[in-house]
């Protein structure tokens, strides 16, 4: 018992140091380390700093011995609005009553990183780094629905609350430890693997009234035919503050040097299984399981000048993967309490084929560069834009009202100030303009949901 207290106060204490919003290309960050970031994620090839080897553990031996630390302020601005709805909650619809944009709270986010490198040898070496990754926050506080509790076809409301449940909102923490070996293989060649340490933490609110879409209280029903005791039978939904999972995985990656001036890095993150949220069992697919995607990335480098590279990148993230997130939330109405004649257990919440946010495989092509001017000496700019495919289907809006990943581009900009001896300091920035998805309501054909969001960073960096 002890050791279960031990491990779970380590736990949030990691956790609760990396606190997330929903990031940036779905719910990853669009660069790990402030270089990378500055480049929009680009330079997988051309690593620089200690924290690049969480990028491609075959950079640790790429780079100097150093240590790296760094601070972001993460800035989501989330919103969504509703059209009037000829149904008003009435005939079996679920109905948003409130006009208006409606703002999501919490909207400035500290995220820290800190890494370190160790020369083993001529042809080896090791890099410790720690990071945030990723989360779906949300702050849902205001707003109202309507909708029929009583089973006779007729609104009733209307109910405040997003879901008509009170404030709503989830939040997901990640933080990720690895230790990366690398070995040079030849003299153009090196590889490297990091196992990787996965802590994460999950919340949610104001969800109450998906109770009978669960797994669980269909089960209940079944066997009593009481309604109130099936209700009740639903503890693992929603409201049961912030509950901790953990996972191990692995990631490989290699850097080629194929001339003097060009390079080319591929790196590969298989999909990483965590331990369920049991206290959220009857939310997520598959009682409570939510896993990492696995991801892979390229990159190119090219020396154009003794003063100028430039990068070229490319990311696949495979939400397709994890049922908890690319499931459809239409699979709800194959789940017997649809009242749509659905017959499969399993596609009710907390199933097997529960229902999800219905995210695709998203992939990001990331453009950056790097640059110094003999004129500023000890002075290098960084520069970079990324695009990708959203992965949100307009079918989907309202559950992602929840977790609007609806980003597509990132503009980027850092600057790095050589003080001697080793040592650099930084400021890296990312403005990603607002992005919006737009689509029917699934439970009021008669509605339109748009969900927005547009991002702010500032990060800023030491090395010594």
């Amino acid at each position: 018992m002890k050791t279960k207290i031990a491990f779970r106060m380590g736990a949030m204490a990691l956790a609760i140091s990396t606190p997330m919003a929903f990031a940036t290309n779905g719910y990853f960050t669009h660069g790990v380390g402030s270089h990378n970031k500055a480049q929009a994620g680009a330079g997988l090839a051309a690593p620089s700093q200690a924290i690049d080897a969480a990028n491609n553990p075959a950079s640790a031996l790429l780079i100097d011995d150093q240590s790296n630390a760094g601070l972001s302020v993460f800035s989501p601005r989330r919103t969504h609005s509703a059209s009037a709805s000829m149904a008003q909650g009435n005939g079996g619809a679920f109905s948003i009553t409130t006009q208006g944009e409606q703002e999501s709270g919490s909207n400035y986010f500290p995220i820290p990183y800190y890494a370190t490198k160790w020369t083993l040898g001529d042809d080896s070496a090791l890099a410790f780094t720690f990071y945030g990754r990723g989360g779906m926050n949300t702050d849902w506080s205001g707003g109202s629905v309507n909708f029929d509790m009583n089973g006779d076809n007729v609104a009733d409301g209307p109910f405040p609350g997003t879901y008509g449940a009170g404030d709503a909102g989830v939040d997901l923490m990640q933080a990720y430890i690895e230790l990366a070996y690398a070995k040079r293989l030849s003299d153009s060649l090196v590889v490297g693997i990091a196992p990787v340490v996965v802590i994460q933490a999950f919340e949610a609110t104001g969800l109450n009234n998906f109770a009978p879409y669960t797994k669980q209280f269909v089960q209940t029903f079944m066997a009593t035919g009481d309604q109130m005791a099936a209700f009740g039978s639903v503890d693992s939904l929603t409201g049961n503050g912030h509950e901790y999972s953990t996972g191990l995985g692995i990631k490989i990656g290699a850097n080629f040097e194929l001339s003097d001036t060009v390079s080319v890095a591929l790196a590969y993150q298989p999909k990483i299984s965590m331990s369920e949220f049991d206290d959220y069992a009857s939310l997520f697919a598959d009682g409570g399981s939510f896993d990492i995607p696995a991801s892979a990335r390229v990159g190119i480098s090219f020396q154009a000048s003794p003063n100028v590279t430039l990068h070229v990148d490319g990311e696949k993230i495979d939400y397709s993967g994890v049922a908890s997130v690319s499931n459809s939330g239409l699979n709800l109405y194959q789940c017997p309490t649809a009242g749509l004649g659905g017959m499969n257990m399993e596609a009710c919440l907390g199933g097997k084929q529960g229902a999800g946010f219905g995210w695709d495989d998203m992939s990001v092509v990331k453009l950056g560069a790097t640059w110094t001017m003999d004129s500023m000496p000890g002075t290098t700019f960084r520069a970079g834009f990324s695009s990708g495919s959203g992965p949100i289907d307009n079918k989907e809006v309202l559950f992602n009202i929840l977790a609007p990943g609806v980003m597509e581009q990132h503009f980027t900009f850092g600057f790095a100030r050589d003080m001697g001896e080793g040592s650099e300091w930084g400021v890296t920035i990312m403005y990603a303009p607002e992005e919006t998805v737009s689509g029917t309501s699934m439970f009021d054909p008669t509605q339109t949901i748009n969900i927005s969001m547009k991002q702010y960073d500032v990060e800023f960096y030491y090395t010594w």
